[in-house]
């Protein structure tokens, strides 16, 4: 049976199935009072509200009565019986019918499609769609499907197992993440890679420098030493700022912030570079920490930390982790900005944003973006794709909603 034929019944049949789980849920709620499992929507994701759906059966967050069983809904019993029969009669592949169920479930419902997809076909819905789907619109799809924590492991070894890894993958899922997400992204990394993800990271940017001492050696006039030792920080900002567990809360120390701003400021811009001290502060201080250290610095050299940085990697992968530690949304708008406007548009950059921001703070970032580029994400995506891959991002950033 085709992926689409299968959507067809599933979503018939998903109301009936929802309703049995959060009974049983309910059943046994006092069984599992002490579970790290909760069958709830967090407040930061319930921005993301899944509309009913019209096609091929509907179904709406709280109202399970579609279905009535054996009993009643002798009508509904027709239908589906109807459905059946098309089903059968041998359809392609649905992108529409997939985009209309997947592209609009929240975090718990999309666990429960993938539970109950498993339960019916005794097949992982995952991997039928990276067989029935392609290109981008797979890739997205995928990506949306899994769990955050598996999600940011699949992008972070898609990153690494590239020629010209994009460290800003890492960047992010280090820095901005919680400690305790970061620390679920490196257990699900090793659960599914059978390495750290340090560890991979660090053989990555070891390729890397060896890739430089080769292409250095066809320079005479290269400064060997200079750009291996930049590859070098380089390598162990990152591994740094991956293995950190950052304090979260909002308390800093102003007089550690004031000493720490002159620190940087002789470390990066001073004669006598060194890393350490820079690495030290980024990859151990919490968020609010680092924020008062960058607002001092503002206030005592009179511009922005990044401002006047030197070309070059190094400085590059340090004015990202800067970034997303100082205001995550902003970069997230400029990386969008960057996604869209680019002569060859970034559909990697575009999807891993809005997919992995879409239940925590999409609309903040979509604001951000407007305010920017007076013109809505809506409407820059739209305008430059296509296809069923426009129609799912669309759907994820509630232009279908409007």
């Amino acid at each position: 049976m085709g992926l689409s034929k299968k959507f067809i019944c599933f979503c018939l049949l998903f109301p009936l199935l929802l309703f049995l789980l959060f009974q049983l849920e309910s059943s046994s709620s006092s069984s599992i009072h002490g579970s790290s499992f909760k069958p709830a929507i967090s407040a930061s994701s319930q921005q993301f509200k899944p509309p009913v759906l019209q096609s091929h059966g509907s179904f709406e967050a709280g109202n399970h009565d579609h279905h009535k069983g054996k009993d009643g809904g002798g009508d509904d019993n027709q239908v589906f019986d109807d459905e059946k029969r098309k089903v059968h009669t041998g359809w392609g592949t649905d992108e529409k019918a997939i985009i209309s169920i997947v592209g609009h479930r929240n975090l718990f419902q999309r666990k429960l499609v993938r539970l109950a997809f498993q339960e019916i076909y005794h097949q992982d819905l995952l991997q039928q769609l990276k067989c029935e789907l392609s290109g981008n619109l797979e890739r997205a799809i995928t990506l949306w499907t899994l769990d955050p924590a598996d999600r940011d492991a699949v992008l972070a070894n898609e990153t690494l197992q590239k020629s010209d890894p994009d460290y800003r993958v890492i960047i992010e899922i280090a820095c901005i993440r919680s400690p305790e997400d970061l620390l679920a992204v490196k257990r699900a990394y090793k659960f599914r890679y059978k390495h750290s993800l340090e560890e991979d990271l660090a053989s990555s940017t070891t390729a890397d420098i060896r890739k430089v001492c080769f292409n250095t050696l066809l320079r005479p006039y290269a400064s060997y030493s200079n750009i291996i030792g930049f590859w070098v920080v380089i390598l162990q900002l990152l591994v740094g700022v991956t293995s950190a567990y950052r304090y979260e809360g909002d308390e800093f120390d102003e007089t550690v912030a004031q000493s720490e701003a002159g620190t940087l400021h002789q470390e990066i811009h001073g004669k006598a570079f060194n890393n350490e001290e820079v690495i030290r502060i980024l990859s151990t201080r919490s968020q609010a920490q680092l924020n008062a250290t960058f607002n001092i610095y503002k206030d005592i050299y009179g511009h922005s930390i990044t401002k006047g940085f030197p070309g070059g990697d190094y400085f590059s992968t340090l004015r990202t982790v800067i970034r997303c530690i100082r205001d995550p949304k902003k970069y997230f708008a400029k990386v969008l900005r960057s996604a869209i406007n680019m002569e060859e548009t970034n559909e990697d950059a575009l999807s891993r944003v809005i997919v992995t921001r879409a239940e925590k703070d999409l609309k903040d970032i979509k604001e951000l973006y407007l305010n920017r580029n007076n013109i809505s994400v809506d409407e820059a995506v739209a305008r430059e794709w296509s296809g069923d891959y426009k129609t799912f991002i669309l759907a994820l950033l509630g232009a279908d909603q409007n």
